[in-house]
């Protein structure tokens, strides 16, 4: 398990960027393109997500899905496209498969969840789950498998 620490909102970035090279974002593999972000609300998995997003080039503004529950993001020096859900307000499953959930899953392209635990059984095995919690000083503390 690897854990990177946010002690200042000015360095997120830098994380962000230890977080892509330690997971192989942006590999190519579908061994390594889902990503499931869970934490309390308020813990900062959009912020986090829109670092990333902002490391792998992407320059288009960056906010989160709550409404929408899905956005769409192309990087602008790569052209990796990535998808951010976020599944607060999913009230039942089949609102999951309505959105088809599976096509973006099998695309091959980056997808990054928020509220993964709302769509557990659509989760394909090979999720990468990134755990974001507040300490005790404000410092947020982010733990993951590496790749």
């Amino acid at each position: 398990m690897k854990e990177l620490i946010i002690d200042d909102i000015e360095k997120i970035r830098l994380q962000a960027a230890e977080f892509i090279s330690t997971t192989g974002i942006g590999c190519g593999s579908s061994e390594c393109n889902i990503f499931a972000f869970e934490g309390v609300m308020g813990v900062g998995k959009t912020t986090f997500i829109k670092a990333i997003c902002e490391e792998l080039g992407v320059e288009n503004v960056i906010n989160s899905p709550t409404f929408s529950i899905i956005n769409e993001y192309q990087s602008a020096t790569t052209g990796l496209i990535i998808y951010h859900f976020d599944f607060y307000r999913i009230s039942n499953l089949n609102e999951v498969l309505d959105l088809g959930i599976e096509e973006y899953f099998d695309s091959g392209n980056l997808c990054f969840i928020e509220w993964p635990e709302i769509i557990q059984p659509f989760l394909p095995e090979n999720t990468i789950f990134v755990s974001i919690t507040e300490q005790s000083d404000g410092r947020r503390k982010i733990s993951y498998k590496d790749s």
